[in-house]
Order: structure tokens, then C-alpha cells, then sequence
């Protein structure tokens, strides 16, 4: 005869260490370094738009530099940021900031974001605690253009860098993986995160709020074109500079950085340097100029968006993200070849296909999909999957230009 067993009691399910998050979060948003306001910066205020009452952790501080947005908020360094000279150095403190991270205490913290391009993530954070990091772009200085940072480098910086970078490449892939979720910036971004990190990243294209940026009619429009961003060597503002010197063609200059001195050496009498312009300035450059020249591989690139914005067209390498942001024959001209030359060829193309007189309509159609609408429908979706629902808008005084 058979013996009937009484029914096994059901095996609970382990335990989740995620916990029921606070309503509305207490938040923290973690970015590299904060002494100016570049691309990385303006998709850092998007951010802080999200979750207005976030505290943000940075390793180096140039208050004065920052918009007004970010300075309403509660800013605090890492021990680099006590650091000589820290604002001005920051980059040779770089291996010091995965010790930094780490040292933080964002243990108080329901939600991490880390705006991430220099070492942003790996905070130690509590159990139940969500880390989401938004990828501008894996270090490329110790990555994929580790070989030409280090070409260009001074002499101790290029014998100590085989040592540092080895270093910082263990920490930044084992980092990653300490992230509830990535997020990217673009494509490219997404498969350079799987390439280095061995991770899945969701693309969330960065804003741009159109409203801020008006075209003009072709009567007001000049006879130059623009070239604007951080004159750093892998923007490339020496090919611009090359190609609009050799051809004769104007050329307006944005920006500032370490190559301002050699760059100005090289150009012709028909380029012309502005620096550090204010947001007006750029607006009705972008606005009148014939098109922008975009000679770099960017990881995306607001400055193609903002320049279709405009109602103008762009010139670009076809590499990167302005295969996301550029469409070719339509609101700009994509070209292959890497140098000087090819870059003068595609001007000379650009001004014989008519581009310039017929594509405002479609520049403001595809800038039109970069909004801070969907900017932020994106982002919403990533943070609902681990439990966190954004905070309602709050409409915020408006600022100025």
C-alpha cells in the first residue's frame, strides 16, 4: 500500500534587495567634471529637469562657468576637487577619480545617475539603491583613441600613460557592471558600451529645444560658413580650418581650448576665431551661415541638431553620430574621405547641389525628433523598469541667454 506524502509546502522566493522606493525619489546625479558648459553639460541640465531637487557630485568645479540652471542645485566635489588647481588640472588628477567614486557616500540615495564620459560611475552605492548611467561616451582616451591621445601628449603624460590607462581600463569595464542600466546617446555609443563593457545599453537620443534657435530669411544670411566646439585635436577645427583656407571660403570659428594657439597659426586671412561666444552669438552664426562643418567623429553631437534647428545644413564626416543626426542629400552633405582635402571636396559638392537654398523645411523636420519631450519619454521608460516614476514637470522661470 502506498503511502500518500502530505503536499510540500511551497518554497518561497528569495528575497529582492530592491526596496519600494520613496515618492519622489531622493536623487543624486553624478557628472565627470563641471568647468564649462559643453555638450555634456547642457544633456547634465536636461537631467537635473527631470529631478530638479537632485543633489550633483562632480571631481572638479569652475562654479563661475556654469549655467544658472546648474547652480541652483546642491554641488559637491570628491576629494579631487579639494585638490591644487583642480579646475584647471582636473585631467591629470584622472587617476585618482575611480578612488574618488568610490570614496563618495551615496549611501542617503535612492536613485544614481551618472552622467558619464570621465570616470562618473562605480559609486559604492546601498542595497535596493538604483544606479542608472547615461553614456555620453566610454573613456576614449584610454579606449579606442588611446593611441592618438597618447601621440599628442607630452613626454612624461606619454611614458606614464601605458601604466595609468591599463589601470583605468580594468576599473572602467569592472565599473560597469555595477549599473542597474545603461543608457547611450546614440548608436555608436551603444555599440562601443558592448565593444568595451560588455554591455546592453537602451539609446536615448540627448535634446534639444528647438524653441531656443529661429532661421532666417536667406536675404539676412551670410557668406560664411562655422565651425564651433571645444578646440580639442579629435574635433578636427584643423581640417575645417585647412579645407576653407585652401579654398578661399570664410569661415567663423566657436570656441575655445588647448589648440586655439597652433590652430590660429595655420589659418588664412579669411578664418576668424570668436572664442567663447555667448549662446546669441552662436544662435545667429548658426542661423546665417551657409552650413557647418563638422570634420570629427562625435559620439553624437548636439551641434549638427542645433544647426538643423536653425534652418542650415551640415557638412560631416560620415562616421559617429552624425549618421544619426545628418540625413545625407537631404539637410546636409556626408562625405568619407578623412582629411583636408576630402573635406574641401565636399564643400565644393555641397555648393554645387543647390543644398543651401532648399533645405531649411527638412532641417527643422529631423531637429524636430530631438526634443526634450522625447528626451524625457525615454528616460521615463528606462527608470519604470526599476521602479522610479519622474517627478511631475515644474515649470521653472525662464533664464538668460
Amino acid at each position: 500500500m502506498t503511502r500518500m506524502m502530505p503536499p510540500a509546502d511551497p518554497v518561497p522566493e528569495a528575497p529582492s534587495d530592491r526596496v519600494e522606493l520613496a515618492i519622489p525619489p531622493r536623487v543624486a546625479i553624478v557628472h565627470y567634471w563641471l568647468v564649462g558648459m559643453r555638450g555634456g553639460e547642457r544633456v547634465l541640465e536636461a537631467l537635473c529637469d527631470l529631478f530638479p531637487d537632485a543633489d550633483i557630485y562632480t571631481h572638479a568645479l569652475a562654479a563661475e562657468r556654469l549655467s544658472e540652471k546648474l547652480r541652483r542645485h546642491n554641488i559637491r566635489t570628491s576629494f579631487v576637487g579639494r585638490l591644487p588647481f583642480a579646475a584647471r588640472w582636473y585631467k591629470r588628477y584622472l587617476p585618482l577619480m575611480p578612488l574618488a567614486i568610490e570614496a563618495l557616500d551615496l549611501t542617503g540615495y535612492d536613485l544614481v545617475l551618472c552622467s558619464e564620459s570621465g570616470p562618473a560611475k562605480g559609486a559604492i552605492l546601498r542595497p535596493g539603491a538604483v544606479q542608472i548611467v547615461y553614456c555620453h561616451s566610454p573613456m576614449r582616451y584610454i579606449w579606442d583613441g588611446y593611441h592618438a591621445y597618447r601621440a599628442r601628449a607630452g613626454r612624461l603624460t606619454r611614458a606614464l600613460m601605458p601604466v595609468f590607462a591599463h589601470y583605468l581600463r580594468i576599473w572602467d569595464a569592472a565599473s560597469a557592471q555595477r549599473a542597474d542600466a545603461i543608457v547611450a546617446n546614440s548608436a555608436f555609443v551603444a555599440g562601443r558600451v558592448r565593444r568595451f563593457w560588455r554591455r546592453e545599453a537602451v539609446i536615448v537620443h540627448p535634446p534639444v529645444d528647438a524653441s531656443t534657435f529661429r532661421p532666417v530669411d536667406q536675404e539676412a544670411r551670410g557668406d560664411h560658413y562655422l565651425w564651433c566646439g571645444e578646440l580639442v585635436g579629435y574635433k578636427r577645427a584643423d581640417l575645417a580650418i585647412a579645407a576653407c583656407t585652401a579654398l578661399g571660403r570664410k569661415l567663423v570659428v566657436i570656441g575655445d581650448g588647448e589648440e586655439m594657439a597652433r590652430l590660429k597659426r595655420h589659418a588664412g586671412a579669411h578664418v576668424t576665431f570668436l572664442g567663447r561666444a555667448p549662446a546669441a552669438v552662436l544662435r545667429d552664426h548658426m542661423a546665417r551661415a551657409r552650413a557647418l562643418l563638422f570634420p570629427g567623429e562625435e559620439d553624437f553631437g548636439l551641434v549638427p541638431v542645433e544647426m538643423q534647428a536653425s534652418g542650415r545644413p551640415v557638412v560631416a564626416l560620415a562616421r559617429g553620430g552624425a549618421l544619426e543626426t545628418v540625413v545625407d542629400g537631404e539637410t546636409g552633405l556626408l562625405y568619407t574621405d578623412d582629411s583636408a582635402a576630402g573635406l574641401a571636396d565636399a564643400i565644393l559638392a555641397f555648393e554645387a547641389s543647390g543644398l543651401e537654398a532648399r533645405c531649411t523645411p527638412a532641417c527643422l523636420a529631423n531637429a524636430a525628433r530631438f526634443t526634450p519631450q522625447a528626451f524625457r519619454a525615454g528616460m521615463a521608460r528606462v527608470l519604470a523598469e526599476h521602479g522610479i516614476a519622474l517627478p511631475a514637470p515644474v515649470a521653472t522661470p525662464a533664464l538668460p541667454a
